[in-house]
């Protein structure tokens, strides 16, 4: 197990509205309404415990390797070290305990109790650029998947960091329709949901399917296993046409 800190860079804007210009901060001597710009740089603090899987070959084959980005659900959230064992309950993880190899690298980090992932977008990403740099990873083929509140939560990464994926797997999650229209069309989506699924309801993972072939994406995929539940991720991550697929999926190059 692994526990990083990362420390963000952000710039914060705030724009008065009618206005093409910047205007830059200054004292208001009179009253009424005045436009502004603010501009600041300021650090976020993120620290992230996560789990690495590297290959078996890892370190003995001179190469790079794909990369999958695995998030977990609601229920394996925790303090990233007392708790990171919770990560490990069901996915990816929980293959790899069970003694399962993939051909990839994987990184499963854990959310902090009081927030979901939607919150952690900037920490995730961060969280990739490390791993990507720090290991042999091929940054033309970052991929992410994950679980119920994992699959929202890849919804939520895709949708606002787009360009940093090769292809994406989200399973019984909820999106954001209209982000999806605008901004995911070109990028290689396969979605699971179980039809008898009472948690996430599978109309949730229907819309966004409408959604992204109603803006035009011809790289969106839909399974649907008729007499699963809410566990329906336990089907796709053992499905070996899942793996070629994702695996085939290289970023700036026609799918």
């Amino acid at each position: 197990m692994k526990k990083i800190t990362l420390v963000l860079l952000l710039v914060v804007m705030n724009v008065g509205y009618g206005e093409s210009e910047k205007n830059h901060l200054e004292v208001v001597s009179g009253p009424g309404q005045h436009a502004q710009f603010f501009e600041k740089e300021i650090t976020k603090k993120a620290e992230l415990g996560f789990w690495l899987y590297l290959p078996e070959d890892y370190g003995v084959v001179e190469k790079e390797w794909p990369m999958v980005l695995f998030l977990h659900g609601g229920g394996e959230r925790g303090d990233g070290v007392d708790d990171l064992h919770k990560v490990l309950y069901h996915g990816l993880p929980a293959l790899v305990k069970q003694g399962k190899e993939y051909p990839f690298v994987i990184v499963s980090p854990q959310c902090p109790s009081d927030l979901h992932w939607g919150d952690q977008t900037d920490e995730l990403a961060a969280l990739c650029d490390y791993v990507a740099d720090t290991y042999a990873v091929d940054n033309n083929r970052l991929y992410i998947t994950g679980l119920s509140m994992g699959g929202a939560g890849t919804w939520s990464m895709i949708e606002g960091h787009p360009e940093k994926f090769a292809a994406a797997v989200p399973i019984c999650g909820r999106g954001n329709k209209r982000t999806a229209r605008k901004k995911l069309i070109d990028l290689p989506i396969w979605v699971f949901h179980g039809a008898k699924d009472h948690v996430v309801p599978i109309s949730q993972s229907q819309e966004m399917v409408d959604a992204l072939k109603e803006g035009g994406s011809t790289k969106v995929k839909f399974t649907v296993y008729p007499e699963e539940g809410h566990g329906s991720w336990g089907p796709a991550y053992i499905s070996p046409e899942l793996y070629e697929w994702l695996l085939s999926q290289h970023k700036g190059r026609g799918n």
